[in-house]
């Protein structure tokens, strides 16, 4: 969520707007993002740490209880 945040405050977008654009390009089967918005997010993902793909979506569990960045 936190490198979808920043492409969208990067590109001057809410994150609603970038993901609604995000899924009816998918929809479509077409690619969302041009070769220089792909740097951009490879940028963010390291900044913030991300290394998780598209590969690691398919392992992903949702965990119940409090996310550890809310509050307390």
């Amino acid at each position: 969520m936190k490198v979808l945040k920043a492409l969208a405050e990067h590109r001057d977008m809410s994150l609603g707007d970038l993901i609604e654009g995000i899924v009816l390009h998918a929809f479509e089967g077409q690619a969302p993002f041009s070769p220089a918005t792909l740097e951009t997010i490879d940028q963010l993902k390291r900044i913030y740490g991300l290394e998780l793909g598209a590969t690691d979506s398919h392992r992903l569990v949702e965990t119940i209880g409090k996310a550890d960045d809310e509050p307390s």
